[in-house]
């Protein structure tokens, strides 16, 4: 099942089910079970959103065994977090905003988890009681100001560098899933989930021992290697296996 978030005709915001060509609207979010509305819309008669509004995206940095790599980085001893803000959040087709104050602009493909009830201090049993499903992510990040500032906020947290969508997949399996890079019709990143240094079980388990994770919210579980710059007038696509493919386009305002 493929859930949805989306802007109706007429400007109304609901959640969904995406089906074929339509779009069923749920009475209520997701989070406590899937009641429809009654509504259908035709896919190509709506505004898709990001698919959740999460009051916190908590991301993973240096999770690959091949970015730690490329990167020269040793293995984490513990999953190295680090938070998006909810104001960087963007859905598929929208701009990603190249700010004056970088000169290098990254694209970082990623799953990410959204969570579904209340999480905090789950066991790593239980922790997949608290997954509604999985969604594509692109980690954007300012890379020079990253290596300028020492830590990640900066670099991380400008507006629209959180980049969600297209919809949540349910009912998959993470464990080895495909996850890819296109820049302007050129394949950039290609790694798969089996190379995950801390598995997704156990991520939310350690992040629900640091802060109480909501319905919702975001896990990004880190990129593969291949990182590299985009430009303004750049298109990138993450795709991923299983879920699909969440495209935005490179811009600036300034």
């Amino acid at each position: 099942m493929n859930i949805v978030r989306f802007t109706a005709p007429d400007n109304s915001e609901h959640y969904g089910v995406l089906e074929g060509d339509t779009v069923k609207a749920l009475a209520a979010p997701p989070f406590k079970g899937i009641e429809f509305s009654g509504l259908v819309y035709p896919l190509d008669s709506v505004k898709l959103l990001a698919p959740c509004a999460p009051s916190k995206i908590v991301c993973l940095g240096v999770n690959y065994h091949g970015h730690a790599k490329e990167m020269g980085h040793t293995i984490p001893d513990a999953p190295l977090i680090f938070l998006k803000p909810s104001t960087a959040v963007i859905g598929p087709e929208a701009d990603i905003i190249y700010p004056p104050s970088s000169q290098r602009v990254d694209y970082e493909a990623e799953l990410a988890v959204v969570i579904k009830k209340p999480v905090w201090r789950v066991s790593r049993e239980a922790a997949r009681d608290s997954i509604l499903g999985y969604t594509c992510f692109n980690d954007v990040t300012a890379r020079d100001l990253q290596k300028q500032d020492g830590q990640w906020t900066r670099a991380k947290g400008f507006d629209t560098f959180a980049a969600v969508g297209p919809w949540i997949t349910t009912g998959i399996d993470p464990s080895s899933l495909t996850v890819e890079t296109w820049l302007n019709g050129e394949r950039k990143q290609h790694g798969n989930t089996v190379d995950l240094i801390y598995p997704i079980d156990y991520l939310i388990h350690f992040v629900s021992h640091v802060m109480t994770l909501l319905p919702g919210d975001v896990i990004a579980t880190g990129t593969p290697s291949g990182i590299g710059p985009m430009h303004p007038g750049d298109t990138v696509e993450v795709r991923i296996e299983g879920i699909g493919t969440l495209r935005n386009y490179v811009t600036r305002t300034d």
